[in-house]
């Protein structure tokens, strides 16, 4: 006898229905995280792991795990009295109008990335270059290296320089592959750029005055 359809089917219907997502959890513990979890750097494998509010505070604290995991802090700064001119940008090769550097702790040396529709691309320019670009920026000095960088921005002669949770430079870097379209860009791309920037200068603060002096 031929089978219905009513008992030809339950065992395929599983694979034909829509599956809610799955939840993020801590790559540590496996505990569900929300949306807005914090993240550590592996400093061994050079990547970033979602973490729950507990284990980021563990990792947080000096010995843990032997150092190979590091939580990305949560701070924002800016630094409004940064200067830098059209020729010490050019200097740089950027074919994009942002950048952003970290230190590497194992290569002990500044590390500059840009968005591209590959996804972050490395500048093959000496550390010194960049480290012109940066001026007498005081927060080249307060950056914690792996976990935190230094975001760049030229808009029209107007340049930016904030110290960010590295995380979000790669965030960025995802939602401009994602969006990038043509040459340039496209409307898109650049219209989420904007916003990207003004959430940031919307969580920085400026730089202790004191620190410059």
């Amino acid at each position: 006898m031929t089978a219905s359809p009513a008992t030809r089917t339950p065992g395929l219907r599983r694979f034909l229905t829509e599956r809610p997502p799955r939840p993020e959890r801590c790559e540590l513990c496996a505990v569900p995280v929300d949306a807005d979890h914090r993240h550590l750097v592996d400093t061994e494998k050079r990547a970033l792991v979602c973490a729950c509010a507990a284990c980021a505070l563990l990792m947080q604290q000096p010995g843990a795990a032997a150092g190979r995991f590091r939580t990305v802090p949560a701070r924002y700064l800016t630094d409004p009295g940064h200067r830098l001119d059209e020729n010490a940008w050019e200097a740089l090769q950027i074919p994009v109008g942002v950048a952003f550097l970290f230190r590497n702790a194992a290569l002990d040396r500044l590390v500059a990335l840009y968005p591209s529709p590959a996804g972050a691309t490395e500048s093959e320019l000496e550390p010194t270059t960049w480290t012109a670009a940066l001026g007498d920026s005081p927060l080249a000095g307060l950056l914690e290296p792996d976990v935190e960088a230094l975001l760049l921005r030229r808009t029209d002669g107007h340049f930016e320089c904030h110290l960010v949770p590295i995380d979000i430079c790669y965030e960025l870097v995802g939602r401009m592959r994602l969006l990038w379209q043509g040459f340039d860009g496209g409307a898109e791309a650049r219209a989420a750029l904007d916003a990207f920037f003004a959430d940031v200068s919307r969580r920085a603060r400026p730089v202790d005055e004191q620190v410059r002096s």
